[in-house]
């Protein structure tokens, strides 16, 4: 249950980070309640998993969830460019990530 929470509060993070922009600099005000609301649920799941698993784990895991996201997002939703060294990011992060979920107590 604590991974799922884990996956939970990465996939949550994803939404945080793309809530971001519509804010215009946080100056509008519904957007940037959407992007408050996402961040403190992110933040909460986070600190849920981090009850049962290692500190560095739990944010290693998040983080990567999050870079993972924004990154496959950014490309297929906002066009961003892709090239071999953002996708060899991906995949490093990925192995990360499983090599993290692999090797915790």
């Amino acid at each position: 249950m604590t991974w799922a929470v884990l996956i939970a509060a990465g996939l949550v993070e994803v939404a945080w980070s793309q809530s971001i922009k519509p804010t215009d600099g946080f100056t509008r005000p519904l957007p940037t309640l959407l992007c408050l609301v996402l961040m403190m649920g992110a933040v909460y799941l986070l600190s849920k998993s981090m009850e049962t698993l290692p500190v560095g784990t739990a944010y290693a895991v998040f983080t990567g969830i999050g870079a993972i996201g924004a990154i496959t997002l950014g490309i297929v939703v906002h066009k961003d460019p892709v090239s071999l060294g953002r996708l060899a990011a991906v995949a490093l992060i990925v192995g990360g990530v499983l090599l993290a979920r692999a090797t915790a107590s």
